[in-house]
């Protein structure tokens, strides 16, 4: 399979399904910022997401503070948004709720 850019409709039908994520300015991403009880719940998040984002070979772009964790979506190899930026978000999106 080869990997593709989404087009702007593709990206648009994406968000209506991630109702928590944005795109980033100036840049084809999308981005979150989740909120956590504390830095070992943010830090046991993000060990998850590692771990699945290591098996999928595609990793996210990140940064935390405290129980804050930020997180930035794209795809290098096609200089904007893909399939598996999309999947990144939705498994994010369902171990956030847990």
């Amino acid at each position: 399979m080869t990997l593709k850019k989404l087009d702007a409709q593709e990206q648009a039908d994406a968000l209506t399904t991630l109702k928590e994520w944005s795109l980033v300015d100036g840049r084809e991403a999308i981005k979150r910022t989740l909120v956590f009880k504390d830095f070992n719940a943010a830090f046991g998040f993000m060990t998850r997401v590692a771990l699945y984002a290591d098996k999928a070979d595609h990793h996210p772009e990140w940064f935390n503070v405290y129980n804050r964790v930020e997180i930035t979506l794209a795809t290098h190899d096609v200089q904007g948004l893909s399939v598996r930026d999309v999947n990144l978000a939705k498994f994010i999106d369902e171990i956030y709720k847990q």
